[in-house]
């Protein structure tokens, strides 16, 4: 395989089968998904072990018990489980389109990671994507989802920004190119160097500590946020805690003001 496609789930069937869809329909076929999968019950199961048989791309299922928040855990399992050379992530509730596979292969270069976006549908146009729309894109056509409620933003560009004009604006955005979970990319031999995700951080900025990691082994980043799109389905985030935002800065912090390269509970503690 070319890729690896690693995204997050949990207890989030309705996402997931849309996530799913989405990478079944891609431009690019040689890569395989790897479902990172949080403690879910067994209806996830059911249905990854449906949509297996029913699209063509691979799909690896990577399962821990619930014990809470523990996504950084979860990947570092699902990086292990990988084969391929290069792994994109997401996450398990955005959608992508088409080319978004594609994107990340072509912007893709030794001694950098590749740093995305998404754009965030509310929660009746999240809910009225149907399969049928995303085979036909219709959820990445702007007057599709104006006609679904979608307000006017300048953040709407990304629908209609395409090559040149894609380009450009991945050059001028003021946006950091940083690590983003729900859409970013690297080579697995530099994620495995930093030891890939801080185990002892759950929500809020995990993604961002590896990312300024890498940065700190010497990597570059690209931005391609214009050009690798995918929509983010809304949710609630019950997980959310300011203990936790606290106990992350003070990691982040200390990551940046020591150039801590690897971190010391990740991949290794799950071989």
């Amino acid at each position: 395989m070319t890729a690896s496609v690693i995204f997050s789930t949990y207890n989030s069937e309705d996402w997931l089968e849309k996530t799913i869809i989405g990478f079944s329909v891609q431009t690019f076929k040689d890569f395989e998904i790897i479902i990172a999968d949080d403690g879910s019950r067994e209806a996830t199961k059911v249905l990854i072990d449906r949509l297996r048989a029913e699209i063509s791309i691979p799909i690896i299922h990577v399962w821990q018990e619930d014990n809470g928040f523990q996504k950084s855990q979860i990947l570092n399992k699902a990086i292990i489980a990988s084969t391929a050379d290069y792994l994109i992530f997401t996450d398990g509730d955005c959608i992508p389109r088409a080319d978004f596979v594609q994107v990340h292969i072509d912007y893709r270069e030794q001694g950098y990671f590749l740093s995305g976006g998404y754009y965030k549908l509310p929660m009746d146009i999240s809910k009225a994507i149907t399969k049928e729309d995303i085979i036909a894109q219709n959820c990445f056509n702007l007057n599709w989802l104006k006609s679904q409620g979608l307000k006017s933003s300048g953040k709407n560009i990304k629908f209609i920004a395409s090559g040149i004009s894609a380009k450009i604006l991945n050059f001028i955005t003021p946006t950091n190119a940083s690590w983003n979970g729900h859409n970013s990319s690297g080579w697995k031999r530099d994620l495995v160097d930093v030891n890939g995700f801080n185990q002892e951080m759950q929500y809020g900025g995990q993604d961002r500590e590896l990312g300024e990691r890498l940065f700190n082994k010497g990597l570059k980043s690209k931005q391609i946020r214009y050009s690798a799109i995918c929509v983010h389905l809304d949710h609630k985030r019950g997980y959310v805690n300011k203990e936790t935002w606290k106990k992350n800065y003070d990691i982040r912090a200390n990551t940046r003001k020591n150039k801590v390269i690897k971190t010391p509970i990740g991949i290794d503690s799950n071989i």
